[in-house]
């Protein structure tokens, strides 16, 4: 028998806790995402790795962030993509539309933009002076 991956028995335990946290059943989120339902079983229980496509489709349907999905499964590093626990927590929450949920992360967003903007440029070091004296 082969060996799971436990990046994959990651990323296949959070999309099944997403889909149930979302009150779907595997058959219906199968349907959402054009995936077939076998499959789906066999990546929520880290037998099958999914490709960046399904990932993909399975964080639109879930309204979670693709990038977080990526870094589960091992395609991103996580430090060259950190996820925002703002945008998890918005995408997350269930009472909001999704045209509501769209509007406050593009807020978000560009509030974290102007900032990161505002920011002062690093200092340059200062040049060391290598003759002798």
């Amino acid at each position: 028998m082969a060996r799971r991956s436990s990046t994959f028995d990651s990323v296949g335990e959070y999309i099944a806790d997403r889909r149930r946290s979302a009150e779907l059943t595997l058959r219906q989120l199968a349907e959402l995402t054009g995936v077939s339902n076998p499959y789906l079983s066999q990546i929520e229980r880290g037998l099958r790795r999914p490709s960046a496509e399904v990932l993909q489709q399975l964080a639109k349907a879930l309204r979670v962030s693709a990038e977080s999905l990526y870094v589960r499964a091992g395609i991103l590093d996580p430090e060259d993509h950190p996820t925002s626990t703002v945008e998890t927590a918005v995408l997350a929450d269930g009472s909001l539309s999704e045209r509501h949920k769209q509007v406050l992360l593009d807020v978000y967003r560009s509030f974290v933009a102007e900032d990161a903007a505002s920011l002062p440029d690093p200092a340059p070091e200062p040049a060391r002076d290598t003759s002798a004296g």
